[in-house]
């Protein structure tokens, strides 16, 4: 399961650090410290905040961007059949819910709490792993 540092599990949520590091001490997101190293969050645990944190935001209202967005963050969930992935990824305040074969969710090694991009083009979202 990959693990992020305090930084990116921040970027990853659209909130500061010290707002990561205060949730860690408050025992709200686990985190653990390898040899009193940096302290590193799980991706399953990260993925579970980041699912409870943003609720889908207002009908008619965006951010300044363009079609052309790629929007960084983390696995939340991935469903798969024989044929077909369902990868839900929640970027800042953003679900983004993508369709695929299951090969290329295989191929890109895509389960909960792994860094994605999806990439919004007109009603299609791409997925790449970075």
């Amino acid at each position: 399961m990959p693990a992020y540092r305090i930084a990116e599990a921040a970027g990853l949520l659209g909130v500061s650090d010290d707002t990561v590091r205060r949730w860690i001490d408050s025992g709200r997101l686990p985190a653990s410290r390898d040899g009193g190293g940096p302290a590193h969050v799980d991706g399953a645990d990260l993925a579970r905040l980041a699912a409870q944190l943003h609720e889908a935001p207002e009908p008619g209202t965006t951010r300044g961007s363009s079609a052309r967005n790629r929007l960084t963050g983390i696995v939340t969930r991935v469903v798969r059949d024989t044929v077909m992935a369902q990868v839900e990824i929640q970027a800042g305040p953003f679900r983004l819910v993508s369709l695929m074969s299951r090969e290329a969710a295989d191929e890109l090694g895509l389960d909960v709490g792994v860094r994605a991009i999806a990439t919004v083009k007109a009603t299609q979202v791409s997925v790449d792993v970075p």
